[in-house]
């Protein structure tokens, strides 16, 4: 799917339904904001919610005095649900509409977070340029959180197909450089009470050694 087909895609399912009509609406985002204390995130670490749309993480981590928020998604009416519901607070957050597959970051970041936009990328090429903007953006020593169905989740969202991953396969696909800190299942209780399987994968950015080192010491947890 081309980068302007995603963005009419997501731009006609946020303004045709309400936010808790959707499958992935998470009332708290327990798991993300686990992850981020786990990562060692403090009030002045930079962080990008990669696909964040109207997701409720960027109203948690106000509350929490994070400082330096950004927001990406590439639909504009699920960021202006966001800023809608956070109102006066918006200001504090930079908003950037923008497929990350075409993003240019504009600085680095200690916490990239995505839960559920690189499972819909079922084509090389986009996953290749969703990891240069990863790269490009993420921080040595930086902290990548990325969530996606897991091995017996949904094939399908939102009438898309996905690509359902572990944290063995997503490290794969994540390439040299990336080490696996941690990883934990979530069973995700939609709107109207069916469970969906995802996989919260915790990674930070390393040199090889080191990856390959972290890597098998998280393994053996």
């Amino acid at each position: 799917m081309s980068a302007e087909n995603r963005h009419d895609h997501w731009q006609k399912v946020y303004t045709s339904k309400g936010e808790n009509e959707l499958s992935w609406f998470q009332e708290s985002p327990v798991p993300s904001l686990e992850l981020i204390e786990r990562a060692g995130a403090n009030p002045d670490s930079a962080i990008v919610d990669i696909g964040g749309g109207a997701s409720r993480l960027v109203d948690a981590l106000i509350e929490r005095a994070f400082r330096a928020i950004t927001v990406l998604d590439l639909s504009e009416a699920a960021l202006a649900t966001a800023r809608a519901r956070l109102g006066e607070r918006a200001h504090d957050v930079q908003w950037i509409a923008s497929d990350v597959t075409t993003w240019e970051p504009p600085a680095s970041f200690d916490i990239w977070h995505d839960r559920a936009a690189f499972h819909f990328l079922t084509e090389a090429r986009d996953r290749a340029a969703y990891l240069a903007a990863l790269r490009k953006a993420l921080k040595p020593g930086g902290h990548a959180i990325i969530a996606t169905f897991a091995l017996d989740g949904p094939e399908r969202c939102s009438g898309l197909p996905v690509v359902r991953y572990d944290a063995a396969g997503l490290g794969q696909a994540l390439g040299d450089g990336f080490a696996l800190v941690e990883t934990r299942n979530h069973r995700h209780t939609t709107p109207w009470q069916s469970v969906q399987q995802f996989q919260f994968s915790l990674f930070r950015r390393v040199q090889k050694p080191e990856a390959i080192s972290m890597v098998l010491s998280a393994l053996r947890r």
